[in-house]
């Protein structure tokens, strides 16, 4: 797809242009572009009471642990190396598990599940912590101000406002970004002079000396680490912006981000062993008292940026998720008219209860740093199992494959035991969240595998001759002219036995038309075709949609343009069957038939297979009814039950007895 529509612009992700790089200032970078609210605070608190080390010989360490991250990990892991693992034109993790999961490695799918999951639980922690961050800075005026509430009241209007769409507020996020990273590097700037001995921090020699020194290096780490958080999302965001617009908006920020870190770096060796120094975030700390307000609205609106793009970013994977059957279908709308502007409804109010938890829980910033950075940790370990598969794929030579892996495995693995020893001080809700995700994902996958495994598959041809005398049987009440059931065969000449039991056994169904509608899911993640099979002349037709993972699955707006062409062919009456009807030029009516086969015996499952069907049937609670994500409304679906299997559940059969009755 070359071209994307996004609060309004039109871009070729095929071409750099200002308008790109505006947007993907915008909507790429709000995560990572607010990590300097919080990163230097968090690093000041983990240095502790304790290490012995000089206090500018730790901050230089720390800056060049903050610039080797951002080069090693968010530059050439992210910028340079993922960019290129597009599937046509989109990125992210699932994007990119569509693309190696045809390599016989059942077991990626767990890897995806993971990643998608933590990423999800991101979407959660950063409305909270970078709002919170924000509002804290007016405690410098007023120690007393109610960070909470107010945290609350404008979360809640950042997700009151999905359900009318972005469109128009989308057009500011990139102006107002670049104001934003402006600032961050002129008021870094503003502080090099104090210490221009800030600058060694460029050489990694003395990353490498905090980490060996430092009695709290993996704490260091830990908060080291939240400078990167974004970089997942601008690999997400691919699809959004293109990547040469993405790789030349971030050498931008980049710069941007570098400067304001040595500002602040300075600013704090200026004012070591000052009274109260610990207490202030070195983010305001920088500020002049009079810029100090204004710098609070700025970092407030940045950080609502932030939160637009996880939260957007989340219902894309949730989208994903659905068109690569890891999550039940669920209703999404399109409120701005634009693709990339999707809200759905069910998925926007649960992160929403989740933020006010995780607020209210917390109640401070630096508390959620742990949970923060440990769900980004697990996605990005997980990203580059999946890039390194990508590679194996692509034929990249192996000795370059292994050093890429054992590179980075190093670095996120190091960063993850960073993260993973702060679990009781925060990191336990990331856990909570992503493990509950993940195993609704697992649950959704495999318990639709079981129910596979009992669902039985027959020949069309079978049935043919029936139906077609079924057709013919006038005795048998006209149920409508065109009927229509949706398959998950996997071949062209199969249908689930269901479907033959609901048109031949349950309730004969006459019909002049019968469609067998199924989806094809495609790599590609913008293929929008389909597939028309005659099997019985006049009849029966198989409709393939040849679907990919960025379509949703609108089947009746679909089915409707099927059925126009069909009738513009000729192939069938565009007019009634019925005589008073057809005099009017009325359209044949349409029905579908939903089956909603639930059951099937405890006897024939493992203890294994009822916990999976029990957390399966769950999930499926969250998600819509199949009619509902279809796009059709009630009065043309008729919901039936049918067993999934007629297997004999006992291996003695029956005898019939003698017996003729008790004697009174």
């Amino acid at each position: 797809m070359a071209e994307v529509t996004e609060g309004g612009h039109h871009i070729d992700l095929k071409k750099l242009s200002f308008v790109g790089v505006l947007v993907s200032l915008g909507i790429v970078f709000g995560d990572i572009g607010t990590s300097p609210l919080y990163v230097m605070k968090a690093i000041v608190n983990a240095r502790g009471t304790e290490n012995s080390m000089p206090f500018n010989e730790y901050i230089e360490g720390a800056l060049s642990c903050i610039i080797w991250t951002l080069t090693l990990q968010t530059t050439l892991k992210y910028v340079i190396i993922a960019l290129r693992a597009d599937n046509k034109g989109e990125g992210g993790i699932l994007a990119l598990f569509s693309l190696v999961k045809n390599l016989k490695k059942r077991w990626l799918y767990l890897i995806a599940i993971i990643g998608a999951a933590a990423l999800i639980a991101d979407g959660v922690i950063t409305p909270s912590l970078t709002v919170m961050s924000a509002i804290e800075g007016l405690e410098i005026y007023n120690p007393h101000t109610p960070v909470v509430p107010i945290t609350i009241a404008i979360l809640i209007v950042i997700f009151v406002v999905q359900q009318f769409g972005t469109s128009f507020i989308g057009k500011f996020f990139g102006p107002i970004m670049v104001i934003w990273f402006l600032i961050l590097g002129g008021l870094g700037v503003s502080h090099l002079s104090e210490n221009f001995e800030i600058l060694r921090s460029f050489n990694p020699y003395y990353a490498y000396k905090l980490i060996v020194d430092s009695p709290s290096a993996i704490v260091i780490l830990g908060a080291v680490f939240l400078c990167t958080t974004g970089a997942e999302a601008l690999y997400s965001d691919l699809g959004h912006c293109g990547a040469k617009n993405i790789r030349v908006s971030w050498a931008f920020v980049k710069i941007m981000l570098i400067l304001n870190y040595l500002g602040q770096g300075s600013w704090l060796l200026s004012n070591y062993g000052k009274e109260g120094l610990i207490t202030i975030n070195p983010f305001f700390g920088i500020m002049e008292s009079w810029m100090i307000l204004p710098g609070v609205i700025l970092a407030t609106a940045a950080a609502i940026i932030a939160s637009q793009a996880l939260i957007t970013g989340s219902f894309t994977i949730f989208s994903e998720a659905m068109s690569l059957n890891l999550w039940p279908n669920q209703k999404i709308n399109y409120p701005s008219g634009v693709k990339g502007q999707m809200y759905i409804p069910r998925i926007n109010w649960g992160l929403l209860f989740l933020c006010i938890i995780v607020v209210l829980h917390f109640r401070e910033s630096g508390k959620m740093e742990a949970a923060y950075g440990l769900s980004i940790t697990v996605t990005m370990l997980m990203t580059t199992i999946l890039l390194v598969f990508w590679l194996l794929k692509k034929r990249v030579n192996k000795l370059i494959i292994l050093v890429f892996a054992m590179t980075y495995m190093s670095i996120e693995l190091g960063f993850f035991s960073a993260n993973i020893i702060k679990f009781f001080e925060g990191g336990w809700i990331t856990v909570i969240l992503a493990g509950f995700i993940g195993i609704c994902m697992y649950s959704w996958i495999n318990g639709r595998l079981i129910k596979a495994k009992f669902i039985n598959f027959v020949k069309i041809s079978k049935y043919v001759a029936i139906i077609k005398d079924m057709k013919l049987d006038e005795t048998i009440p006209k149920y409508c002219t065109n009927l229509a059931y949706l398959s998950r065969a996997k071949y062209n000449d199969e249908v689930e036995a269901k479907i033959i039991y609901s048109i031949i056994k349950k309730q004969p169904k006459r019909a002049d038309h019968y469609f067998i509608l199924s989806i094809v899911n495609q790599e590609d993640p913008y293929t929008f075709k389909y597939t028309v099979d005659e099997i019985l002349p006049g009849t029966i037709y198989k409709v393939n949609f040849l679907l990919g993972f960025k379509i949703d699955r609108r089947i009746n707006d679909y089915f409707s343009m099927v059925l126009k062409d069909l009738m513009a062919e000729g192939t069938i009456p565009s007019r009634s069957s019925h005589p008073s009807l057809r005099a009017h030029n009325i359209p044949p009516d349409l029905k579908y038939v939903i089956i909603d086969n639930t059951y099937i015996n405890d006897i024939l499952l493992t203890v294994k297979q009822k916990i999976t069907l029990s957390l399966y049937n769950f999930v499926k609670y969250i998600g819509s009814d199949d009619f509902k994500s279809w796009g059709v409304t009630m009065h043309n679906v008729e919901v039936e039950s049918a067993p999934l299997t007629e297997e004999t559940i006992s291996a003695n059969r029956i005898q019939q007895s003698n017996f003729k009755g008790y004697n009174f």
